[in-house]
């Protein structure tokens, strides 16, 4: 998931907005997809989708323009675009890689994540401003390994050089008829390994407990090129505020001892 971790928030002006794009773009929608709690988000007829974020999700602003840099090339394929709302490429049949043997999902991820990952720079933005405020955050709400990754976060952030997807895991990567592809970006210009965190407390219901498997994930992503501290550094930053629960404090602890 993405920063930090996502309330149910009012979606009225979102729906209205897809409608409205939906009669100017002469799409017909079905009804909304039921886990998108942050956009509003409704097949298109039985190729599309069409989806407009939620007016205060800061994250997916520049959501289109990855999409469109990416040009279907290891993503969902961008169709339309107006404002926030764009019609993309429906995955069909859709389902993604979490019922998978954690080796081949994992192996799927690392050959998306290296489609994706590309040197970019304007329009999106730095990751490192919206990360000082999420881990003030994160200490204001008295998250257990927020002063680790904040001493973390000063020891390894640098100018990031590499468009990241920003939420790639389990539930993100489905499968269609063309291969499997990565939907729903969240995209900012950092590390590459800032990618890795997310996969590595996915699918939903993964606390980490699975100390051999999390190994085997981070291992998956250096055979890739990452550089495995950063990995680990980044998985305690980000779970500072995206994995505040007490059952993670112990294995994002155990990451960088």
């Amino acid at each position: 998931m993405s920063a930090p971790i996502e309330p149910m928030v009012d979606l009225t002006m979102a729906r209205q907005t897809a409608l409205d794009i939906a009669r100017e773009w002469d799409v017909t929608l079905g009804p909304p997809f039921e886990f998108a709690n942050v956009s509003y988000v409704a097949p298109a007829g039985l190729d599309a989708v069409l989806k407009v974020s939620w007016e205060g999700d800061d994250e997916s602003l520049h959501e289109a323009d990855a999409l469109e840099l990416w040009n279907g090339d290891g993503a969902v394929r961008l169709l339309q675009r107006s404002g926030r709302a764009i019609l993309e490429e429906r995955a069909v049949p859709g389902n993604d890689v979490s019922a998978l043997d954690d080796a081949e999902a994992t192996g799927i991820a690392v050959a998306i994540a290296d489609r994706l990952w590309r040197p970019a720079r304007s329009p999106f933005r730095s990751v490192l401003p919206a990360m000082s405020g999420w881990l003030d955050e994160a200490e204001r709400r008295g998250a257990a390994v927020a002063p680790l990754a904040r001493e973390l976060f000063q020891s390894i952030s640098r100018e990031g050089e590499w468009l990241v997807h920003g939420d790639l895991h389990h539930h993100n990567i489905l499968r269609a008829e063309r291969g499997y592809i990565a939907i729903d970006p969240k995209p900012y210009i950092a590390d590459r390994e800032y990618d890795v965190a997310s996969f590595l407390w996915n699918p939903f219901g993964n606390d980490m407990a699975n100390r051999e498997q999390t190994e085997r994930r981070i291992e998956a992503f250096v055979d890739a090129g990452l550089d495995e501290y950063r990995i680990r550094a980044w998985a305690v930053i980000r779970g500072a505020y995206l994995r505040p629960d007490p059952q993670y404090v112990e294995p994002l602890r155990a990451l960088v001892v």
